[in-house]
């Protein structure tokens, strides 16, 4: 799991080693040079001039060295560490894998479509569409001006008025897409997490609140936690949540909020809106309080952008997480298992025939593992698309080619329990 350690080592980095750091001391050096040029300017006299530039020297180079010996020292220290872990990351990965078949040579639109789809998920709309004209004029360099062209990787995609479908209805040549509507959409959903960035809840509750019943039907809870989110902001007061020291913040703006928006809440969550109104108690000793790690807000705006994100997209069809992301992410964590496995079959001379399933287990995280999968217990062989797991009346379950086996005429008795039955009385169990 070299690669899950080489991502933590970098959001190490980037928390940890930032060049902004050193702002504040070199604003701090172009004060003292500021104030000794205005001094020299205001004094006209050699002597205060000589006198003010002495003066300069050691605080001038005791800031320097500062700069130089403990920030920038630090995060020259954070990158070579993090080199290291690159270093020892890849130099795992000994060998090569096969490269004279591609199996995506032949499907060039699934991944002109994958690619600009990231790139409008991202928010990067003008490299998006920048990309979709430079394949399309590729397409027609390479298969004429009539060639039949991927409609994704034309201009005309750009400005057709058809309707969004869900990333599950998309076809190969994704006619029926419609790029505007997906980049007001992403639009709007970067513009709220900007604000939820900036700590500003309100365009997120609104946009909850104009989806709620969608939000409602899919069993989400986002815009309570949202409502919630805004209550503990209120109730830490301008000290903390930066607003203005009016009577709609602080304890009492957070009361007032509460009478305001909670009572629409009741039905589904009354106990935490009770918790809530009774932490009120507590506002001069929240630390010491029941109620304290319900008011730990430390990670909770990182925790309801990351809802708020998975919500929206769920809402236009798609996954939380781009489709490129985690197929890129997937393949970079198993490759070292992979040139393994590959270098060891080419050594011993033999290679794998299987083609829906590989010889070894891939080690992915659990935010990765999207289906479940299953092993007959007869054959020990993992079910496919055309060998689904069968349920029987009795309640185990084998693969429908070991239950084809056991059947004799157009009945079968079960291996693992006394009971008989017929082959139509079994279901296939979608995984």
């Amino acid at each position: 799991m070299a690669f899950l350690q080489l991502n933590k080592d970098l959001e190490k980095l980037t928390s940890s080693a930032k060049l902004s750091d050193v702002i504040p001391d070199i604003d701090k050096i172009l004060d003292l040079l500021t104030k000794a040029r205005e001094t020299v300017a205001a004094a006209n006299d050699p002597h205060t001039t000589s006198l003010t530039l002495t003066k300069l020297q050691n605080p001038i180079r005791e800031g320097l060295d500062g700069l130089l010996h403990n920030d920038l020292k630090h995060v020259h220290k954070a990158q070579n560490e993090f080199s290291k872990s690159v270093k020892n990351a890849f130099s795992k990965t000994k060998g090569s894998i096969p490269a004279d078949h591609d199996p995506m040579i032949d499907h060039e639109s699934l991944i002109n479509r994958a690619v600009a789809m990231h790139l409008l998920r991202e928010g990067q709309f003008g490299v998006a569409t920048t990309f979709i004209n430079e394949a399309h004029e590729q397409a027609v360099a390479e298969h004429g001006a009539h060639a039949e062209v991927n409609p994704f990787t034309s201009p005309r995609f750009l400005t057709q008025a058809d309707t969004i479908i869900t990333d599950a209805d998309i076809s190969s040549d994704l006619s029926a897409f419609q790029s505007q509507a997906l980049q007001s959409s992403f639009a709007e959903m970067y513009s709220i997490l900007s604000s939820l960035k900036a700590r500003y809840l309100i365009p997120a509750i609104h946009w909850a609140r104009q989806n709620c019943l969608e939000l409602e039907a899919r069993g989400s809870n986002l815009e309570f936690e949202l409502c919630k989110l805004q209550f503990i902001w209120l109730f830490k007061g301008p000290a903390v949540n930066g607003l203005p020291d009016t009577i709609d913040n602080g304890v009492q703006g957070a009361l007032k909020y509460a009478r305001e928006t909670f009572g629409r809440f009741q039905h589904r969550h009354l106990r935490e809106i009770e918790q809530l109104s009774c932490a009120l108690v507590y506002a001069s000793n929240m630390t010491t309080s029941p109620y304290v790690s319900i008011f730990d807000i430390s990670r909770a705006f990182e925790e309801v952008a990351a809802s708020f994100t998975r919500e929206f997209c769920s809402l236009l069809g798609l996954s939380a997480e781009s489709p490129l992301y985690v197929a890129a992410t997937a393949g970079t964590l198993a490759l070292p298992q992979l040139v393994k496995y590959t270098s060891k079959t080419r050594a011993k001379g033999t290679e794998w025939t299987t083609v829906n399933e590989l010889a070894f287990e891939t080690p992915l995280p659990r935010s990765m593992m999207y289906h479940s999968i299953f092993v007959c217990p007869v054959s020990k062989e993992q079910t496919t698309e055309d060998n689904p797991p069968m349920i029987l009346p009795c309640g185990h379950v084998l693969a429908r080619e070991s239950l084809e086996k056991l059947v004799k005429g157009t009945r079968y008795k079960c291996p693992y329990c006394p009971y008989e039955g017929a082959f139509k009385d079994s279901k296939e169990i979608i995984l």
